[in-house]
């Protein structure tokens, strides 16, 4: 294991703190600001110091055994990863589907920070575990989960990659108008936009969908479903409409489902403006999604590779 041959991109995130240092200046003035309206700044510095004490054990022991470069999420859609590169991410979950979306097969360890803190779903390690982790990928002894992702993507080239979920609709949340294709149905709707999950994301806003109509269907009729959605791996999607309104114009007959390598879903808008697609509720990055523009929805060729 030649240090030299080898390359970890150690990802890192900024901190509560550090955001409240950017805005007020000085750690002093962001004290008197967060002390004034009664919030507990101890929290702020605990969650700094923890954060900044799990990044220094996972350098100093990436350092034994590759070169180590280390980046801002915010340098990611710049950043060009080496196929033999392994990634590290410490932080949230956040960041570690955020990462995945970059990535094309190089594997991804989560580390949790501080893990009384982070439930940490996609941060399996911590700190102390990297040497370890690291010693078996470079043996080839690591074990490994395929990660399926969506892909949204537009008449004219335009491609979005999503992790978790997809969102098709209006800014804000309002009410969008499109057309919606799934394989030989087809209708208009008016809804508070479209949500297609990978099996990766359908614990998160997939999962708070379901949960609602079925304590509403419980409520009136007494019956109680549970809707799992694919496994990590499983080259799959699932869809569902929120809130559709049926109308003299609009329908409310497709309202969920499931999407295959085989099947096709394609959304036309019918939005003069406001219209946007974004990915992993990332809304600052979004592709326009207004009059004429059409959203195809696919399982992407690309496979992330998360460390287990």
């Amino acid at each position: 294991m030649e240090r030299g041959m080898n390359k970890v991109i150690l990802v890192t995130r900024r901190t509560r703190l550090e955001d409240l240092i950017r805005k007020y200046n000085t750690i002093e003035q962001a004290r008197f600001y967060m002390e004034h309206l009664g919030a507990d700044f101890s929290d702020y510095i605990k969650e700094e110091e923890a954060y900044q004490k799990a990044v220094s054990a996972v350098m100093q022991t990436a350092e034994k055994y590759a070169r180590l470069q280390r980046i801002d999420r915010d340098f990611l859609p710049n950043m060009i990863f080496g196929r033999q590169d392994i990634v590290i991410a410490v932080g949230q979950d956040g960041l570690v589907a955020n990462i995945l979306k970059y990535l094309d097969g190089q594997p991804l360890i989560g580390v949790n920070p501080e893990p009384a803190r982070w439930d940490g779903t996609l941060l399996p390690f911590e700190a102390g575990d990297t040497e370890r982790i690291l010693v078996k990928i470079l043996q080839q002894k690591a074990g490994f989960r395929e990660i399926t992702m969506a892909r949204a993507r537009t008449q004219d080239g335009q491609t979005m990659l999503a992790v978790n979920d997809l969102f098709i609709g209006r800014k804000t949340h309002a009410s969008a108008r499109y057309n919606l294709a799934w394989n030989d149905r087809q209708e208009s709707q008016s809804s508070s936009g479209i949500i297609i999950s990978t099996g990766l994301g359908s614990s998160g806003w997939y999962r708070s969908v379901i949960a609602q109509v079925s304590a509403i269907a419980e409520n009136f009729d007494g019956l109680r479903f549970i809707s799992r959605g694919p496994e990590w791996e499983e080259r799959a999607l699932t869809f569902v409409v929120r809130e559709p309104f049926p109308s003299r114009r609009t329908q409310a007959g497709i309202v969920c489902g499931r999407l295959t390598e085989q099947d096709t879903f394609r959304v036309l808008s019918q939005m003069p403006e406001s219209g946007v697609v974004f990915s992993d509720g990332m809304e600052s990055d979004a592709i326009e999604f207004n009059a004429g523009t059409e959203i195809t929805v696919e399982v992407a060729p690309e496979r992330g590779v998360l460390v287990v």
